[in-house]
Order: C-alpha cells, then sequence, then structure tokens
C-alpha cells in the first residue's frame, strides 16, 4: 500500500478501514442471519424433522449452498451488487436451515460457548492477518492441500467409522481454519481496489470479502464444537 496515483498514504489506509468495516459488517449481519433462522427451525420440531428424515431436501440443501458459493465467487464480476447481495442473503438463509440440526444434537450452553470460542479465535487471526507485515501468501497452498486432504479423510471415515481419524480430522481441521482465517484477511486486503470506494465493484469485493471470512467462520465453528460441545 506504499505507491498510490493520486492518494496519499494516509488515505490508502483510511479507506482500506472503512471497506474492511463492510466486510466485518456483511459477515456479521450473515451470522446473524443464519443463527436467526437457525433458533428459529430448531423451535419447529415438525421442520427440523422433515429436513432430517428427508434426505433428499437435505442434501438438496447441502447442494443448493455449494451451488450458491460457486454462483457468487465466479459471477461476481457479471451481476449487480444487488444480486450479490440477495444471494449472499439466501446462502445464510439455507444455511440457517441445515444448522438447526445443532440445536437438536447439543445443549444450547456448549453451542453459546463454542460460538464465543470461536468469535475469539477468528478475531484474533483475522487481526493478525489484517496488520502483520509478513506475506503470508505461501501459507495459501500448504492450507489448500491440507483441506483437501482433511475432506477427503472424512469421507473416507463415513465408511470406516474411525475414532482416531475422527479426531485427527477435527484438530487438523481447526488448525486449517485457523490458518486460513488469518490468509484469507491479508488476500481480502490486498483484494481491495483503492479509489473504488462507493462503487459497485467496491460493494461486490466486500460482499465476497464477507462470504470468504463467513464461511472460515462457520467451518472453524463447526470443528470446535466437536471437541467442546455437549451432546444431548
Amino acid at each position: 500500500m506504499d505507491n498510490y496515483i493520486g492518494i496519499s498514504r494516509e488515505e490508502a489506509l483510511a479507506e482500506t478501514q472503512r471497506f474492511f468495516v463492510k466486510v466485518y459488517s456483511w459477515m456479521s449481519f450473515a451470522l446473524l442471519v443464519t443463527g436467526g433462522v437457525a433458533m428459529w427451525t430448531a423451535m419447529h420440531v415438525d421442520i427440523v424433522r422433515m429436513i432430517v428424515q428427508n434426505r433428499m431436501l437435505f442434501f438438496g440443501l447441502i447442494i443448493g449452498e455449494f451451488l450458491m458459493v460457486g454462483y457468487l465467487v465466479g459471477w461476481i464480476q457479471k451481476m449487480s451488487a444487488q444480486t450479490a447481495t440477495l444471494v449472499f442473503v439466501l446462502y445464510s438463509v439455507l444455511n440457517g436451515l441445515t444448522f438447526s440440526v445443532i440445536f437438536l444434537l447439543y445443549t444450547a450452553g456448549s453451542i453459546a460457548s463454542t460460538f464465543f470460542i470461536t468469535a475469539g479465535t477468528f478475531a484474533a487471526m483475522s487481526a493478525y492477518g489484517y496488520f502483520t507485515k509478513s506475506d503470508l501468501t505461501r501459507w495459501g497452498s500448504l492450507l489448500f492441500m491440507g483441506l483437501i486432504g482433511v475432506i477427503i479423510a472424512s469421507v473416507v471415515n463415513m465408511f470406516f467409522h474411525s475414532p482416531a481419524l475422527y479426531w485427527f480430522t477435527t484438530y487438523a481441521g481447526v488448525l486449517i481454519f485457523v490458518g486460513l482465517t488469518a490468509y484469507d484477511t491479508q488476500k481480502i486486503k490486498k483484494m481491495n481496489v483503492i479509489g473504488n470506494e462507493g462503487t459497485e465493484e467496491d460493494k461486490k469485493e466486500a460482499i465476497v470479502g464477507a462470504l470468504i471470512l463467513y464461511l472460515d467462520f462457520i467451518n472453524l465453528f463447526l470443528l470446535l464444537l466437536r471437541l467442546f460441545g455437549r451432546r444431548r
């Protein structure tokens, strides 16, 4: 952030800070939507039962979530800021529907405590990614390979049901998403185009940044819930 034509370093820093306020605001809003929908759905047992017992519906929701993320990231340049916002909000709603099952599996107290642990960990690592002078680019390939390995191991363990592999993927997953939080924060900081403030592109950049950090947060939360959640 040292060389900008027609803008001082101080102005660039201030614009970056304002950009991240938007990113974190949209991310927090999406988390509130997901949490609110999950709690509302959990209070309506018939809806939860329908989601859990109807595999086609459950996996349809999961597939819909993947498609929305792919659409938002892959077509962001061709859609309006309003469309990007709508897709992001709808995605957080779908996540809330699938997350409602959590309230049936774990106690409310353990869910709340795990959320605060996740929030603290996320805040610390995101702050590190934002303020560090170190280039975290080299983390990217290692974290991505580790994530692919965890996904493959988790799929394999669906058939073998190995407790050792389950806990290995849990701890490895926590470390990976802790690292991704810092890495993605720095990546979003570099992604921000200085001088774009207030434009359509600026709004879309903020939505994509919020989506990336939202995904880091919820995945870290789910993995920590394995460690700290108390089953009913």
